[in-house]
């Protein structure tokens, strides 16, 4: 089994904090978007996964040098092959598919990076493939998918009116990696896009057409990281999974000078509280400094200095400074608020 992760893209929405990092790299309660993502797959498919391939930007687009390394570290720490590729162009879904052509043999997962899941799943190895999805309250802003007898009949984008509220979060199953290619093929040699792009929506209805079975993977949590609010709401989440699992959260050399941690939180090596309450549902990433200050609901990054605060549903970069007045914060890395 081979895991297929387009990462790609630039992570507008989620500015400042991707104006120096990608998106699937912003750290959640200790862990890149992307590791968890691919674990989260991991322990779904529960297959022996053989190797995980990454599409990224080029470094011209905000992907910094280091990336490649980081993300073939993901895959050998999970026990498989690490392939990076490069889509220059953003030039759709299925495109960036395309860019891991010499990885697409064999099943395949593909899961873009942009969502977390939770889900209770066994994967029918008889089916052509898996698509997952979620009931949402409102299925006009998303993919959405029609069903009878247990498999999917047609594939609907953003639906103006209600035809069905399972939404497509963006993780499917191939049973086959080499038709799933030569389907993208067929779309970029006859220059077959959709509103300039090649998209695997087109590719998902042209293999039913030929008759390709595909059944729903339905995930219980779906969490969202393409805003701010959203990715807090997410740490807040993965925060309190990783509790009830009864992992280890805090770091075992963190400093509390008349100072209180409220599980469930977060708390990264080398990391100073002075006159603080933490928690619950904090993230703090390594060699930070905390004085006087509350924080709630907060996604912090890395060597962070923050004096003087009441923090709530703020997220922080690396190596920003805050002394403020203001409670819901965005700012991103390198950043002074004093």
């Amino acid at each position: 089994m081979k895991i297929i992760v387009p990462m790609a893209g630039i992570g507008s929405r989620l500015r400042p904090h991707t104006l120096t990092i990608p998106k699937p790299l912003t750290v959640i309660a200790g862990k890149p978007i992307v590791q968890r993502l691919v674990e989260d797959i991991t322990s779904v498919i529960d297959q022996k996964i053989d190797e995980i391939a990454f599409v990224i930007g080029p470094v011209a687009k905000g992907f910094p040098t280091d990336t490649e390394e980081k993300l073939l570290t993901i895959a050998k720490e999970l026990g498989a092959k690490g392939s990076v590729y490069i889509q220059e162009e953003a030039l759709g879904t299925a495109h960036a598919i395309y860019c891991a052509k010499e990885s697409l043999s064999g099943p395949c997962v593909i899961a873009y990076a942009d969502t977390l899941f939770k889900a209770d799943f066994t994967l029918d190895v008889n089916a052509d493939g898996a698509i997952w999805v979620k009931q949402v309250e409102n299925p006009n802003a998303f993919g959405v998918v029609k069903l009878q007898d247990g498999y999917i009949t047609d594939f609907i984008e953003k639906p103006k009116e209600f035809v069905s509220d399972l939404a497509i979060i963006g993780i499917y199953y191939f049973k086959s990696g080499e038709k799933l290619l030569e389907e993208i093929q067929y779309l970029i040699d006859h220059d077959l896009k959709e509103n300039g792009e090649y998209q695997i929506t087109n590719v998902l209805e042209s293999l039913k057409q030929q008759g390709a079975k595909f059944i729903p993977g339905t995930v219980n949590t779906w969490m969202d990281c393409g805003k701010k609010d959203p990715t807090v709401d997410t740490n807040k989440q993965v925060l309190a999974f990783e509790h009830k699992a009864g992992n280890k959260l805090v770091s075992s050399d963190v400093v509390l000078e008349n100072s209180t941690i409220i599980p469930p939180c977060f708390i990264g090596e080398n990391v100073v509280f002075k006159n603080s309450t933490i928690g619950p549902y904090v993230s703090i990433g390594e060699n930070s400094v905390v004085e006087n200050s509350t924080i709630v609901n907060s996604l912090i990054q890395t060597n962070v200095e923050i004096l003087n605060a009441d923090l709530d549903n703020a997220m922080i970069g690396n190596y920003a400074k805050y002394n403020a007045k203001y409670t819901s914060v965005s700012i991103g890395d390198f950043t002074e608020l004093t």
